[in-house]
């Protein structure tokens, strides 16, 4: 049994990757792919989408989303993701076109019309998904889960407090965490372990066509140490895949949406609050080992 996903995504390095997992592992059916702001500005995004797209000469449709947070102003990672957020290699220019109608539209229709309930995996701003939410409610019945990267227990990557795709939308991440549906929170309390290794980077480099593309991208990541490179959208797919690898915790999660500490995500990990109710399925360890191998074994069967 394949696992029906929609990918919500602001590529961005690390979403690449994490599209390259998607678009090619034969147990994920990739139906949508719907771009938001986040790394970069939406027209970026979606092109970025586009290119991986037709990298792979694959069929899945992209639909251009948001192109500014609900309320708070807009910020991008264009600092570490660059101005065009996927340097460093050059991707065919003859891109198809995006659907002609919203990725909310995009993703109401996809949702409402599969057959069976959907997965949602948004590996940036949350921002479509609230205003699908929003002004589709009835969406919500057909969706199966969400498996959202973002948020920490601890401290954050854009603040102190905050992880950067709750910190874009902290508003957005509010009514998806308050929307009633399951959600696995993939932050960075295992993205942060999860690194791209030094001698991983190096494999990748000589393994086939797609090797050469991520590699040429990922060294370009500014989040990166000499431990390795942060691959945090492509934790979402590995977890999907591979959920045996990564330890959860259910808790209820807050989103701080105003003041210094915007974009927190705040666990109940004692369970001491919200009457022992949860909100959220919560990774908090990862087998890094497992992670790499997977990685390097996921692009080597790929043929390109």
């Amino acid at each position: 049994m394949t696992i029906k996903i929609i990918m919500d995504t602001d590529p961005g390095i690390d979403d690449a990757a994490a599209l390259t997992m998607a678009l090619n592992d034969p147990e994920i059916d990739l139906k949508l792919i719907t771009s938001v702001a986040g790394n970069v500005t939406v027209d970026k995004t979606t092109k970025n989408a586009q290119k991986i797209v037709r990298f792979f000469n694959k069929q899945v449709p992209v639909a251009a989303g948001a192109k500014q947070p609900l309320i708070k102003e807009f910020e991008d990672a264009a600092r570490i993701h660059g101005e065009s957020g996927m340097p460093g290699y050059d991707f065919p220019e003859d891109l198809p076109k995006p659907l002609d109608v919203s990725a909310v539209e995009a993703l109401r229709d996809t949702i409402m019309s599969s057959d069976e309930k959907i997965t949602l995996v948004p590996t940036g701003s949350y921002t479509n998904v609230a205003l699908l939410f929003s002004e589709y409610p009835e969406v919500k019945d057909h969706i199966e889960r969400i498996v959202a990267m973002g948020g920490s227990l601890g401290k954050g990557n854009m603040t102190s407090a905050a992880e950067f795709n709750v910190f874009t939308d902290p508003d957005a991440a509010r009514i998806m965490y308050n929307s009633g549906i399951p959600i696995t929170m993939v932050g960075l309390d295992i993205t942060m372990k999860a690194l791209i290794t030094p001698d991983s980077l190096s494999k990748l480099e000589h393994m086939n066509e797609t090797g050469k593309m991520l590699h040429d991208i990922i060294i370009h990541d500014g989040d990166n140490s000499a431990d390795g490179i942060a691959m945090h959208d492509v934790n979402t797919i590995f977890y999907l895949l591979h959920p045996e690898a990564i330890t959860t915790k259910k808790m209820w999660i807050d989103i701080v949406t105003d003041g210094p500490a915007i974009g927190e995500t705040v666990g109940d990990i004692r369970g001491a609050y919200h009457d022992g109710k949860t909100n959220a399925n919560v990774c908090v360890d990862i087998d890094a080992e497992a992670f790499n191998k997977w990685f390097l074994d996921e692009v080597s069967k790929i043929n390109k």
